[in-house]
């Protein structure tokens, strides 16, 4: 496989300064097209070059044609192989290109319960009068970014309650969900959620550019259930783009989202936030 992908990087000449996109030492920032060759003796037939966002090479089409044609030709695959050529929106990476991921990058986003989507729902499936083993809450809130100036989707998934814990206040509870980020794609978390204090997460994987991901998340309550703060640490995944990032407001129970952000306006939303 090292070697298709030694001989196809060879093979892509385009008009950029930017390193090779092959090289072990580099996770790409950015990737503008996916090349798919699939199948035993393929070797340019079944070629895909796809623009997933603006800002794409500077070269043509036709020269981006050429260089795939030229990658593929004269080579035979006897497995799917994908290949990355310079751009901007990461899709999809090789296998041995998430290998070589491993930097740690924080995404801060935040979850805030607006009161508009009835939730969350109590199912007290205990059939106790106090919080109890078992009962469950299936929530949705809105997502927004670290600096609270996009709304970025949403949160979806279910909480069953393991303990209360009366002396703190609180409930210990076993969540499942995920995040949603629109076109970027979503990343899923399980584990622990505390109500009275600052839990960790396992980031369990992810769709889209978090496709792969590994770490941890951060949870910081802020007011409960209407507020929290997230910092993700995430593995294996190719460089965040600018707009999910940016610096974070300090969490208080007193942030809100910039008012173009609550009103999903265009230019504080990211492309096709979920709602």
């Amino acid at each position: 496989m090292s070697t298709i992908s030694s001989s196809i990087a060879s093979s892509l000449t385009l008009k950029s300064a930017k390193p090779s996109l092959f090289s072990s030492s580099l996770c790409p920032s950015s990737v503008g097209f996916k090349q798919s060759v699939a199948g035993p003796g393929f070797f340019g037939t079944q070629l895909k070059l796809r623009a997933f966002h603006e800002g794409a090479p500077s070269a043509s089409p036709s020269s981006r044609s050429n260089a795939v044609a030229s990658a593929a030709s004269g080579s035979k695959f006897s497995k799917k192989e994908d290949v990355v050529v310079a751009g901007t929106g990461v899709q999809e990476l090789s296998m041995k290109e998430r290998a070589d991921c491993t930097g740690v990058q924080e995404l801060h986003v935040y979850e805030i319960n607006e009161r508009d989507r009835r939730s969350p729902a109590y199912l007290r499936l205990s059939q106790k009068q106090v919080n109890s083993l078992g009962d469950l809450v299936p929530f949705t809130n809105k997502i927004y970014s670290g600096n609270l100036e996009k709304r970025l989707g949403i949160s979806a998934g279910i909480c069953i309650l393991i303990q209360h814990v009366p002396e703190k206040k609180g409930d210990r509870y076993e969540a499942t969900y995920s995040i949603y980020f629109g076109d970027y794609g979503h990343i899923s978390i399980q584990g622990p959620y505390l109500t009275y204090e600052d839990t960790y997460l396992a980031v369990t994987g992810g769709s889209g550019i978090f496709k792969g991901a590994r770490g941890q998340v951060k949870l910081h309550q802020l007011i409960f259930p209407f507020k929290i703060f997230y910092t993700f640490y995430l593995e294996g995944i190719p460089p965040l783009p600018a707009e999910l990032l940016g610096e974070p407001v300090p969490p208080s129970p007193a942030v809100e989202p910039t008012p173009a952000a609550k009103a999903t306006e265009p230019h504080a939303t990211i492309p096709n936030f979920t709602n």
